[in-house]
C-alpha cells in the first residue's frame, strides 16, 4: 500500500522511496548533526508554491512556516525527491540548496524540518551559528549529487510503463534525478519550464505537442548520421552479414552522390565518427567484436521521455496523457531494439557523434567516458532497470 505522504509499506514494513530517504534516516540515527547538514547539502531539498505565485514574474515567494506540534516550534518545511507528493496542477515545488536557505532563512524561525510528519523525518537546527554550517556543507558539497541511479520503490517497477520510463534513465542518472517517476517535478517547476524554452524551444504546449511528434518520429536526432547507419544496415540485409569498412564507405558515397555538398561532407565525419566509436566500445568491452550500432532512434525516444516528464512538471499536460505517450514511447522503442544493452548503445553513439561533429573528437572525449560510465551503471547495477524489466 501506500501512506498519503507516499512512503510505501510492504508486509507491514516500511519501504523508503529513495536511497535519499534511507541515508538521511542512517545520518540521523546515527546522532550526528554535521552528518546531517552534510547530506542535506548534496540532496535536492523542495518547498511548496502556489503556482499562481510562481508565475508572477521576477518574485519569488517566501520560504513557507508550519508549527511542529510534538515541540511547538516554528519551522520551514522542506521535501527531499522521494518525498514529493502526486501531482496537483496548482501546486508546484521549488529546489532550494542548503546554501540559498542559508541565505534567505527567516530571521525568526530556528529550525529546519526536513520530510515532516513521515517515517523519514530530520529535524535541523537553524540558529544563526548553524546556518554558517549550512553554507560551508553547501561550498564543500558542490550542490546536489549528479551521475547516480535514484529509484522511486514506490513508483512502477515493471511493467509497460516502467520500462517505457526506464528509456529516459540516461538522464536521470545524469542529473541525479529519480528514473521511475510522472510526478510533481522534474527538476523543479521554474527549471522544467526553462529547460522546455531552451534547448528545445517549447514555450507552450501546443509547441510540446509538435515537439513531442518530431521525437517519437526520430526525427530530431540527425537525419544525415541515420541514413550512413541505415545505408550500412541495408547492405547487411542484403549480403546476409556485416559489410567491412569498405563496402560500407562505398554504399555511402553512392547513397549521397546526389545529395549537396553539405550532406556529403556530414555524411563522411559521420562515417569515420561511427567507426571509430564503435572500435572504442569494442576495446572498453560494451560492444561484441561482431555487434555493431544500427539506429540513433534511442537518442529521440530517450529524451522524449524526459521532455514528457518536463512537460509535466511544467504543467503542460496531466498525468494520464503523460503515461500514454510514455507507453507509446516504449512500443516505439521495442519495435527499433532487441535489448537494454542495444538501445542504450544507441544512446551512447548518438551523443558522443553529435558532441563529436558539434565540437571535434577531442571534446567528445569527455562526453564519451561520461556516457560510457553511465552505460555500465544502468546494464551492470543489479538494481538497474535495465537488470530488472525485461525488453520484451
Amino acid at each position: 500500500m501506500t501512506t498519503g505522504n507516499g512512503a510505501g509499506t510492504a508486509g507491514g514494513t516500511v519501504v523508503a522511496p529513495t536511497g535519499i530517504e534511507r541515508a538521511l534516516t542512517a545520518a540521523v540515527e546515527g546522532g550526528s548533526a554535521d552528518a546531517v547538514v552534510e547530506l542535506l547539502a548534496r540532496t535536492r531539498l523542495y518547498v511548496l508554491v502556489a503556482r499562481l505565485h510562481a508565475d508572477i514574474p521576477g518574485w519569488t515567494a517566501p520560504l513557507p512556516a508550519i508549527r511542529d506540534e510534538a515541540s511547538g516550534r516554528t519551522c520551514v518545511p522542506v521535501l527531499t525527491q522521494g518525498m514529493l507528493p502526486p501531482w496537483h496542477p496548482e501546486w508546484v515545488f521549488r529546489e532550494v540548496g542548503l546554501g540559498e536557505l542559508a541565505r534567505i532563512w527567516p530571521y525568526d524561525v530556528r529550525r529546519l524540518a526536513v520530510n515532516h510528519g513521515t517515517p523519514y523525518a530530520a529535524m535541523v537546527d537553524a540558529r544563526p551559528k548553524r546556518l554558517k554550517a549550512w553554507s560551508r556543507a553547501d561550498e564543500q558539497s558542490g550542490g546536489a549529487q549528479r551521475g547516480v541511479l535514484l529509484t522511486d520503490d514506490g513508483g512502477p517497477l515493471h511493467g509497460p510503463l516502467a520500462h517505457g520510463l526506464a528509456l529516459g534513465a540516461h538522464l536521470a542518472v545524469t542529473n541525479g534525478l529519480v528514473w521511475n517517476r510522472l510526478g510533481a517535478v522534474y527538476e523543479d517547476y521554474a527549471t522544467d519550464r526553462a529547460r522546455l524554452r531552451s534547448p528545445w524551444g517549447i514555450p507552450h504546449r501546443a509547441e510540446y505537442r509538435d515537439r513531442l511528434a518530431s521525437l517519437m518520429k526520430n526525427q530530431l536526432v540527425g537525419r544525415v548520421q541515420e541514413a550512413v547507419l541505415r545505408t550500412r544496415h541495408t547492405l547487411a540485409h542484403r549480403l546476409g552479414r556485416t559489410p567491412t569498412p569498405e563496402e560500407w564507405s562505398d554504399a555511402v558515397a553512392r547513397t549521397f552522390a546526389v545529395r549537396d555538398a553539405e550532406d556529403r561532407a556530414v555524411a563522411d565525419r559521420a562515417l569515420r565518427h561511427i567507426t571509430r566509436y564503435e572500435e572504442r566500445f569494442r576495446a572498453d568491452g560494451v560492444l561484441a567484436p561482431e555487434g555493431r550500432v544500427d539506429t540513433l532512434a534511442a537518442f529521440d525516444l530517450g529524451r522524449a521521455v524526459n521532455v514528457v516528464r518536463l512537460a509535466l512538471g511544467a504543467r503542460y499536460g496531466d498525468p494520464h496523457e503523460a503515461e500514454q505517450d510514455v507507453l507509446r514511447l516504449g512500443e516505439l522503442a521495442r519495435a527499433a531494439y532487441s535489448s537494454w544493452a542495444d538501445f542504450s548503445l544507441g544512446y551512447l553513439m548518438a551523443r558522443v557523434v553529435h558532441r563529436a561533429e558539434d565540437d571535434g573528437p577531442e571534446a567528445a572525449e569527455p562526453t564519451y567516458r561520461q556516457s560510457l560510465t553511465e552505460h555500465r551503471l544502468l546494464t551492470q547495477d543489479p538494481t538497474s532497470p535495465y537488470r530488472n524489466i525485461p525488453w520484451s
